[in-house]
């Protein structure tokens, strides 16, 4: 949120903090929620980039269409195990699953 957005609605007594305080996350658990988005997003990017349909990745992993919208969503109810199957049978190597875990905006040497 760019400051003077946020002045103006602390102005107007709002309080403005971050996702991970509303929800009272610790620190461990904000980033766990963090690397379960990122890796979502890489899977549905890395399934688009090949063209793919959900149905075509569900027939890969035998699981359904409606389980990849749950990973391509971050869905609590999947693993991080079955996200990081999904990526493994999109073709991505450990190097693709560590980039996408890098935190958003990273400047980090890959």
């Amino acid at each position: 949120m760019d400051k003077r957005k946020q002045r103006k609605l602390e102005g107007a007594g709002w309080r403005v903090g971050s996702t991970a305080e509303f929800l009272q996350l610790s620190p461990e658990e904000a980033i766990l929620v963090e690397m379960r988005l990122n890796l979502s997003r890489a899977l549905r990017a890395r399934r688009i980039a090949l063209h793919l349909s959900q149905v075509a990745l569900a027939k890969r992993l035998g699981s359904s269409q409606s389980r990849i919208a749950k990973m391509e969503a971050a869905d609590p109810t999947v693993s991080i195990d079955l996200i990081l199957r999904g990526l493994l049978a999109l073709g991505a190597l450990p190097r693709d699953v560590a980039k996408a875990l890098q935190p958003r905006g990273s400047t980090a040497a890959a």
